[in-house]
């Protein structure tokens, strides 16, 4: 049939289109639909089409006819091969500029179709397929459901081809790689990590070689594509890649650059500080020049923006800034490195003096935080990289951080209570947010720090008068919730774990130097409530022996102090708990064979060995404060025997060398047989039926010798 000509040649372009319309909804034969359909696309090509006009195309034709088009393998007479399926693609781009149809299960399962065109030779002729399918995956990227259909459906490696093959439209296929990692990373490395390598290899090639403005862009496109350890450190491509974007961003910092070509290299540096710490910077003069170099260069950034009094300078250059934290947590830990340090010790002092002056300016800036900005991620970025200094450097800026600390403990306590949604990322648009988890925790950042200062006085007490400890109470409730949900699989240590160590750390420096806290303040009432409860339920899991550790000395420092506490008088828990930290300290030691063949030797048990560096000065501690709790507690005579405690004591001090066991173990195995011995008549028994009286006396146990041969 015959048609009148569209816009360009008819000057009423709308018209026509919805004669095209019609006769697409009444075609009576596959040429009549197709005739009209050539007229359609044309005025999609042309961008004629609005909102109004898409739409009654789509319900003209539906995703029926496109689909048809698509897996159509004859064209018209004359046309080319690719005829049919040029057309479907541009029906569908049209369609996916609306994102309700974008998201569309008919428009996702044609990802496979997108991906065999970007990977299909590229002529002349088909580059507007190329085009369009560009369009449709950029639309399918945006809706809720396309990251994880383009990652599912293969949409990552035909993107990373298409880049490297560097055909038409390469460059989108890079942005939309930009794009899925920015919101994907973790599933599009697991499922396409060669692919994506392959994609580094070739950046970080360009980047090195490049002598002009492009080095600079490639420092904003990098971050995206570096992604956490593994894949960089366990293959030699990756590893290749580590070593020239260590070579371009020497060249890079070792030269004179404005601002706009600095940040983003100091970005990039972040994101492989985070991606590998600093195991991207080779040993060596070189390396150690580099990195002081970087950290200086990061001190530098946070002081002019930081002691900047412009609110709007400082709002510029937060991503920066923060990348910055991330180099200078980066140069603490370098800085306290003993172990194949790579800087030299001139190179640290030099560095801790630059480091102190800039966290003075982070303190400052802390100091000036309204209230209504509590919610920035900046700040939070700003309070953990300042948790960092204060976890390690505990005499420098010491007034400046107590004047903070009511400041910290609010802010804390106000992100714990809301849930905060402040991002908890080390550095804003560097890292993926993905799977990242609410309310976020600044209290894990702060303890390492918050534990040193409660060993101080004036600290401590600024603590104490601002609720630190009911507010570490709450988050230790928390915390141990979390883990008890975990896996109780044995597993790398978790920041749940490390956090309720280190609350047991803050808590026994409060019970040690203000008792008197302890005994009034209700908050440790609850405390011992929780420890009661959650040491049985610990103990048996052999993988969390630091953290048992922490929690039975905490809870038998706590029982002394608060003994007329009817949680503690003959209850269940208190019952269990007592038999736990028993069996905790009473099976730490074993008799072994002494290498030399001359009997057995003190050592500690198998199940303990590789703990005991974390939890040796924590059983020291336990053992003194049980002999303490043996006169305040009859229940605990009992569970000493049931646990077979003064047995196996007695047996194992009379079986190993006494020149084996220390004079702080002889100290402390007498001081709880000494006291059970006291209380009970039937432990007494014990440690007497076992040569009590022989041994005490090889050992120097002076006291526990003469109570066992009074009558």
């Amino acid at each position: 049939p015959r048609f009148p000509a569209m816009a360009s040649d008819s000057g009423d372009g709308h018209a026509t289109l919805k004669r095209c319309l019609g006769v697409l909804r009444d075609a009576r034969n596959d040429s009549e639909q197709f005739a009209a359909l050539l007229l359609v696309t044309k005025a999609v090509r042309a961008g004629e089409v609005d909102a109004k006009t898409r739409r009654q195309i789509f319900d003209a034709i539906g995703f029926t006819f496109p689909t048809r088009l698509l897996i159509s393998r004859q064209p018209p007479a004359g046309c080319p091969p690719h005829t049919f399926r040029a057309l479907g693609l541009t029906l569908l781009a049209c369609f996916c500029t609306d994102p309700e149809l974008a998201g569309h299960s008919q428009i996702l399962n044609k990802i496979p179709t997108f991906n065999d065109v970007l990977l299909s030779p590229c002529d002349p002729d088909s580059t507007s397929m190329v085009d369009d399918v560009y369009q449709c995956l950029s639309a399918v990227l945006a809706t809720p459901r396309g990251p994880r259909e383009l990652v599912t459906k293969g949409a990552v490696s035909a993107l990373c081809q298409a880049y490297l093959n560097g055909g038409h439209g390469s460059d989108r296929a890079l942005t939309l790689l930009v794009g899925l990692l920015a919101v994907a990373e973790a599933r599009c490395w697991q499922r396409d990590a060669p692919q994506l390598l392959a994609v580094l290899s070739k950046l970080s090639s360009d980047f090195l070689k490049a002598e002009d403005m492009t080095k600079f862009e490639l420092c904003e496109v990098l971050p995206h594509f570096i992604p956490l350890s593994p894949p960089l450190t366990e293959s030699s491509q990756g590893s290749e890649c580590l070593c020239r974007l260590y070579q371009g961003l020497a060249d890079v910092l070792g030269s004179k650059l404005s601002q706009s070509q600095r940040d983003p290299a100091l970005k990039l540096a972040a994101s492989l500080v985070q991606a590998c710490g600093a195991g991207w910077i080779p040993a060596g003069r070189a390396g150690s020049k580099f990195l002081a170099l970087l950290v200086n260069l990061a001190c530098v950034e946070v002081r002019l923006t930081l002691e900047e009094p412009d609110p709007m300078e400082v709002e510029g250059k937060k991503e920066v800034v923060t990348a910055c934290y991330v180099l200078m947590e980066m140069g603490i830990q370098e800085c306290l490195r003993e172990e194949k340090p790579l800087l030299e010790n001139i190179q640290k002092m030099q560095l801790m003096r630059i480091m102190e002056e800039a966290f003075g300016a982070v303190i400052l800036y802390l100091r000036q935080v309204k209230q209504e900005e509590l919610q920035d991620p900046f700040i939070f970025a700003s309070v953990r990289v300042l948790g960092a200094w204060m976890a390690e450097e505990t005499s420098s800026l010491k007034q400046e951080i107590c004047e903070l600390l009511p400041f910290l403990v609010d802010y804390a306590r106000k992100l714990f209570k809301k849930g905060s949604p402040a991002v908890s990322v080390p550095q804003t648009e560097l890292v993926s947010t993905e799977g990242s988890a609410f309310p976020q925790d600044v209290l894990r950042f702060l303890l390492p720090g918050f534990c040193h200062l409660t060993a101080e006085d004036r600290p401590r007490d600024i603590l104490i008068s601002e609720g630190a400890p009911a507010l570490l109470c709450e988050y230790f409730l928390q915390q141990w919730e979390v883990l008890s949900s975990e896996s109780t699989a044995p597993e790398p240590l978790t920041s749940t774990e490390m956090s309720l160590q280190t609350v047991c750390g803050v808590f026994l420096n409060l019970v040690v130097t203000a008792p008197d806290l302890v005994r009034r303040d209700k908050t440790f009432s609850s405390l011992m409530d929780v420890l009661l409860k959650s040491l049985p339920l610990l103990l048996p899991q052999k993988h969390h022996l630091v953290l048992a550790a922490n929690i039975a000395t905490l809870g038998l420092m706590m029982a002394r102090i608060l003994a007329g506490s009817a949680a503690l008088q003959g209850t269940q828990s208190s019952k269990e708990f007592f038999g736990a930290a028993i069996r905790f300290l009473c099976e730490a030691h074993a008799a072994q064979a002494d290498p030399s063949g001359a009997g057995l030797v003190l050592a500690v048990s198998p199940a303990y060995a590789s703990a005991w560096a974390d939890t040796r000065e924590l059983w020291l501690l336990g053992m003194q404060a049980l002999a303490s709790c043996v006169p305040l507690f009859p229940c605990l005579t009992h569970a000493a025997l049931q646990a077979r405690c003064p047995h196996e004591l007695s047996q194992l001090l009379s079986r190993v060398s006494p020149a084996s066991v220390h004079f702080e173990l002889v100290t402390a195995f007498q001081a709880v047989l000494l006291e059970l011995a006291r209380a009970s008549e039937q432990c007494r028994a014990v440690i007497l039926s076992q040569h009590g009286a022989e041994w005490a006396n090889l050992y120097g146990m002076a006291a526990l010798e003469q109570c066992l041969a009074e009558q």
